[in-house]
């Protein structure tokens, strides 16, 4: 299984660094290898949790934005793309059904609670939204959207922050280990205060 798993994210490798992917400069190293090395740290944790499920969900979870930005988050499109890709990678049946299972659970963010999610699912859902605390993430979308308003730049990365705090980060360790990080990033998105220091 690992074989097979090493040639998925050889093919991500490959796709998420084409020049025609708008975070190709950036994405392996600043994201999708951050998102596997936390993953990973959890998975010790959580003894009995099937690695092979999540590292193939770290390497899956982002290839529909990949393909089309635009229908990055519809299930239909995300199966039709993933489920071959995995057959001609020669992973059987039952791997691609759980995974794809899985991946949809993933993309439910808004309106499940996946604090109630299989173990794998909270597992790379929590790894995803704590990698964007680290490698400059937040910065690298003000580069990427230099020409926007800087307050809109601004509340768009509080609301990513807040978002994968109380949507995505749902593995309670995950949350004790990033609290100082998520207060200091969340202070982030400017508005006047009425006291900055408090003294």
């Amino acid at each position: 299984m690992n074989e097979k798993i090493e040639k998925l994210k050889d093919f991500i490798i490959k796709a998420s660094s084409d020049e025609g992917f708008v975070h190709h400069i950036w994405f392996v190293g600043r994201h999708l290898n951050i998102v596997e090395k936390i993953a990973l740290e959890i998975c010790e944790k959580y003894p009995g949790v099937d690695i092979d499920l999540v590292r193939g969900m770290v390497w899956i979870h982002d290839y529909p934005k990949m393909v089309d930005r635009e229908r990055q988050h519809d299930l239909p499109f995300a199966e039709e793309i993933i489920r071959p890709l995995l057959k001609s990678l020669e992973f059987d049946t039952l791997y691609i059904d759980r995974l794809i299972g899985h991946h949809n659970i993933f993309e439910s963010k808004m309106t499940t609670d996946l604090s109630l999610a299989p173990i794998e699912v909270r597992i790379v859902s929590s790894a995803d939204g704590a990698s964007h605390m680290f490698a400059n993430f937040f910065s690298i979308y003000w580069k990427e959207n230099a020409e926007k308003d800087l307050n809109y730049l601004s509340q768009s990365n509080g609301r990513k922050i807040r978002k994968d705090w109380e949507r995505k980060i749902v593995i309670p360790e995950v949350k004790e280990a990033l609290r100082a990080r998520y207060e200091i990033l969340s202070d982030q998105e400017f508005y006047l205060k009425d006291r900055f220091l408090n003294l």
